[in-house]
């Protein structure tokens, strides 16, 4: 970790929804429970007109909204909100970064930039802090997604940010990377004998990957219609998730060993075939007893934009030559959920009998949200005297996390993320290599998708999806954990 730490945070786009909902409630709790230095100053920029009392006044009804009734205390929110400033900004007039710069002062002791902009403005603003002086040594900067919407755009991206700053400044921000049950991934595979002797090719057979949602747009018609499911979320999050489960044990705990690994991961996925994926998108239906319409309804014109994406993957290399990564996404989904399920092959001979049933495949399920715990299922012996035989049945090994760990703070992902950008600690972001590796393997199957070969299928809201994507398994002789 960093010396030391920074003696500022500039907030760009500090007046957006992102900031309302997550960044300015996980800078009040770092500042809650004394994790930010006293004198750290929080400086908001964005085109709106105000000053630092309008700044001010628009941070609190925002913790007014979003946090907990309990963590209301009049003195620290108080206290909180003497820390910040605020200066407008048009980011695409460098002559505004001026008075920027004049408004945070001397940031010789550190400056950390959490910058949440429009992608066609990462360029401008990168410009205009240079411009400025604010691209010094002593600065970090914090990308927010998305970073491009391919390979070649994100390049531009990267490059326009690597003439300002040095590697070990960018943290490009991922925040699925900063969940607890994420990291907990890590603590499972490499604080545990007991699993990492069987992660492999020889004891596993396949592994699902789900992030389900069950809103539609939300507000979000043109990103959304620009992006995709597959751009959105698999992009970034999933292959994230996908390369935290397979990579191979790194050396250490720090960011240079974890990201060499999850690179060569990535770097080692098997170009996807066009029979190997499914793309939908929900027509209408009912979502937890709610009519809903259809995404082209809620769009209010024609569109083939995905809302749902199911992908076999393969990774080649020696510990997962022929086991499948099943990769699932979409919107208006049965339900909310985020998890990843590894199902290990089933035992080689049954002693038991015909009596027992036939013993199903041990499975590991690793939940993030909504629930976040570890549940691995085995077999047992159904309780009797077993005069017709012995019966076997699955039950569940349980490990809650909100449980095991009621008196321990639940904390957003944000809370991590800011504080080891203000730390410089740069284990939980995304680096360059990364990021372009993530990239390649999505171009490719776009690339498919734009030679016609792969239609678009329609499938209600509130169910799980096409047709198609329980075939990507059925055919496999293997089923979705739903």
């Amino acid at each position: 970790m960093a010396a030391t730490n920074c003696s500022a945070l500039l907030l760009f786009g500090a007046t957006g929804d992102l900031s309302r909902r997550m960044l300015l409630p996980s800078l009040f709790a770092l500042h809650e429970d004394d994790l930010i230095a006293p004198d750290l100053r929080i400086v908001g920029t964005a085109r709106s007109e105000m000053d630092d009392a309008g700044f001010r006044a628009f941070t609190q009804s925002a913790l007014d909204e979003f946090l907990p009734a309990d963590r209301k205390d009049p003195a620290r929110l108080a206290s909180f909100l003497e820390r910040l400033q605020y200066q407008p900004l048009d980011a695409s007039d460098i002559d505004g970064f001026a008075a920027l710069a004049a408004k945070l002062g001397d940031t010789s002791c550190g400056l950390a930039i959490f910058l949440s902009t429009a992608p066609a403005l990462f360029e401008a603003t990168i410009k205009g802090l240079r411009h400025a002086g604010l691209a010094h040594p002593g600065v970090r900067i914090g990308l927010e997604k998305p970073l491009g919407n391919n390979l070649a755009s994100s390049a531009r991206i990267n490059d326009a940010v690597a003439a300002g700053f040095s590697e070990k400044q960018i943290f490009r921000i991922d925040h699925y990377l900063g969940k607890e049950t994420v990291q907990n991934l890590m603590a499972l595979r490499f604080g545990n004998v007991l699993f990492e002797p069987l992660w492999n090719a020889a004891h596993i057979d396949h592994v699902q990957i789900t992030v389900s949602e069950t809103v539609g747009l939300e507000g979000r018609k043109g990103f959304y219609d620009d992006t995709g499911a597959l751009r959105d979320m698999v992009q970034n999050h999933m292959l994230q998730l996908l390369a935290m489960t397979a990579m191979e044990p790194p050396g250490h705990y720090d960011a240079t060993s974890i990201r060499d690994e999850k690179v060569k991961l990535l770097r080692a996925l098997r170009p996807v075939k066009p029979e190997e994926m499914v793309r939908g998108q929900y027509r209408a239906g009912a979502v937890n007893g709610k009519t809903v319409t259809g995404y082209l309804d809620d769009l209010d014109q024609p569109s083939e934009t995905e809302t749902f994406v199911a992908i076999k993957a393969h990774v080649d290399n020696w510990r997962w030559q022929g086991v499948p990564f099943y990769l699932r996404h979409g919107k208006r989904l049965a339900e909310r959920r985020s998890e990843i399920v590894v199902h290990f092959k089933d035992v080689p001979h049954n002693i038991f009998g015909k009596s027992a049933g036939r013993p199903r495949a041990n499975q590991l399920v690793i939940r993030l949200q909504p629930e976040e715990y570890v549940r691995l299922q085995v077999m047992a012996k159904e309780p009797g005297l077993d005069r017709g035989g012995v019966v076997l049945r699955e039950v569940n090994l349980d490990l809650s996390l909100t449980t095991a760990f009621a008196k321990a703070r639940r904390r957003i992902a944000y809370e991590r993320l800011l504080l080891d950008l203000i730390e410089g600690e740069q284990t939980l972001f995304v680096r360059r290599d990364e990021v372009e590796a993530q990239w390649t393997w999505i171009d490719a199957i776009r690339e498919i998708w734009a030679s016609g070969d792969e239609d678009v299928k329609g499938y209600a809201a509130g169910g799980w999806g096409p047709n198609a994507a329980i075939a990507l398994t059925e055919r496999d002789g293997r089923s979705w954990n739903d």
